[in-house]
């Protein structure tokens, strides 16, 4: 049995990028906890009004629906606000993923790609990076960067935003788990032909696997591995 943590800038990034392997792990008995850092909600809104709480609430609601789909353990929300994480020090940010280590122990790390086009997602993966360090008492022996439709896809064309997937997990058992979860975030699914509908995520997913020899495949990019 292993420990292992996803963190993700907003609500739904966890069950998009990494929802079939979260499953795969939950269905073999690993651990397997959420940190979603920040609101997700807030950028919809002038300001913070009741309304934009209510909302956020709401969010949380159907995060946790989709995480008990999912089987995991845990899911732990901060507050950071939406699409905004580029005002904020880096150190705030890394504090937060370091309070989720310490309390969980992680082994294995999965985080959003580094050249996303949503800003969140960067500042998410370089926090995790640096929370996760490889010092000598350090519980993390790799981390793993999924991509996030809609945002990986549509990011600047450059040789150093480019998704490059070097690992690639068979969820040719968990898809329909996954698919299951994505509907709690019913708000969020869009309708084809765009990325974040449920077809393009089944869609994804199989291209994903013909490319490596399997049935339904998610995509990863490693980051970081100690052995």
């Amino acid at each position: 049995m292993s420990t292992v943590l996803a963190v993700v800038a907003h609500p739904d990034d966890e069950t998009i990028g990494a929802g079939g392997t979260l499953a795969r792990h939950a269905a073999a008995g690993d651990d397997v906890h959420i940190l979603v850092l920040g609101d997700g909600v807030t950028s919809r809104y002038d300001e913070r009004t009741p309304a934009a709480e209510a909302e956020i609430e709401r969010r949380r609601d159907r995060a946790r629906s989709a995480a008990e789909t999912l089987g995991v353990d845990s899911i732990t929300f901060d507050d950071f606000p939406d699409n905004a994480f580029d005002s904020l020090p880096l150190l705030e940010l890394t504090q937060r993923v370091e309070t989720a280590l310490d309390r969980h122990d992680p082994v294995t790390l999965y985080t959003h790609h580094y050249g996303d086009l949503n800003v969140d997602h960067e500042r998410t993966c370089r926090a995790t990076m640096t929370a996760a360090r490889p010092l000598s008492d350090s519980p993390v022996d790799e981390i793993l960067a999924f991509e996030t439709l809609s945002a990986t896809e549509w990011s600047v064309p450059s040789v150093d935003a480019v998704f490059q997937p070097t690992t690639f997990v068979d969820i040719g058992d968990t898809l329909e788990t996954k698919v299951a979860a994505m509907e709690a975030y019913a708000d969020e699914v869009r309708d084809p032909p765009h990325p974040r509908s449920v077809d393009a995520l089944e869609g994804n997913a199989r291209l994903w696997g013909h490319k490596s020899g399997m049935t339904a495949a998610e995509a990863f990019e490693l980051l970081r591995e100690r052995r």
